[in-house]
């Protein structure tokens, strides 16, 4: 398990082939975001970017209490706010960061304030069923402006994504998975390994039509119809000059797995 950045803030390991588990190692302050993990998470999303063997990666916080629980306030009374993004990434070195891969939650506790905008900015979440995701910034006369009073609109029904930010009360697991906001729950000690087997899903596909299919449905909210078709017409383009293209029928006609080499 590598140490992204020295700190110990941030930890980055291959759990499984192709998946990279990145975990943000500070469980004694609920994995609060502090300068250490903004430097750390940007990190490791560089090395997944540049990594053409990682297809996937799992986000996840260590012990047992919390995914993370934002901003570490002590940073922001000490004037060390800025420290708290990266001009890449934005907050926490990851809202903002440009990234092409599958990323997954695992959020084996609360998602809270800037913890939750971390996992919106994922693509998939897995949650504990003790664990409750909120946007509490207007009870400290705060904006959830890493991406939450945007993207929360975006993965719930309006009305109660408005109803969290404008009251600053969470939500349960199970409340959030009945409105999608997460994909699964299941019992704390069961929630890294469901993240890895969604991951593992995801990583059995050709992982360049994964990347491009990605590419576009992440804007489906954020552009016109046209522009879709034209993206879409562009990504198929590029898929069938790859030899994965060529792959995938010929391991259906010979009866076997495909074998995907991501070019």
């Amino acid at each position: 398990m590598a140490d992204l950045k020295g700190s110990g803030a941030v930890l980055f390991e291959l759990a499984e082939p192709h998946i990279a588990l990145v975990t943000i190692n500070r469980p004694e302050a609920r994995n609060a975001v502090n300068g250490d993990v903004a430097q750390g998470l940007e990190a490791a999303v560089e090395r997944v970017e540049k990594d053409p063997e990682i297809w996937a990666a799992v986000l996840t916080g260590a012990g047992p209490h919390a995914f993370c629980a934002g901003a570490d306030l002590k940073e922001v009374a000490a004037g060390r706010s800025i420290s708290l993004s990266t001009e890449k990434g934005g907050f926490a070195g990851f809202v903002r960061a440009p990234r092409s891969k599958m990323w997954i939650a695992a959020a084996q506790g609360h998602a809270l304030a800037g913890g939750l905008e971390l996992l919106l900015a994922c693509d998939l979440a897995v949650a504990a069923e003790t664990a409750t995701f909120g946007l509490p910034e207007v009870k400290r006369s705060l904006v959830a402006a890493a991406g939450g009073v945007f993207r929360l609109p975006r993965a719930l029904p309006r009305a109660i994504a408005l109803q969290m930010i404008a009251t600053g009360e969470p939500i349960s697991a199970a409340r959030a998975a009945q409105f999608g906001l997460v994909n699964e729950v299941v019992p704390a000690a069961e929630v890294l390994a469901a993240a890895l087997a969604l991951a593992r899903q995801v990583c059995a596909n050709a992982p360049l039509a994964v990347r491009e299919s990605l590419a576009i449905a992440r804007l489906a909210t954020d552009l016109g119809e046209e522009e879709l078709w034209d993206l879409s017409r562009q990504a198929s383009q590029r898929i069938r000059a790859t030899e994965d293209f060529r792959e995938g029928p010929r391991a259906f006609l010979e009866k076997r797995p495909p074998r995907w080499l991501g070019r």
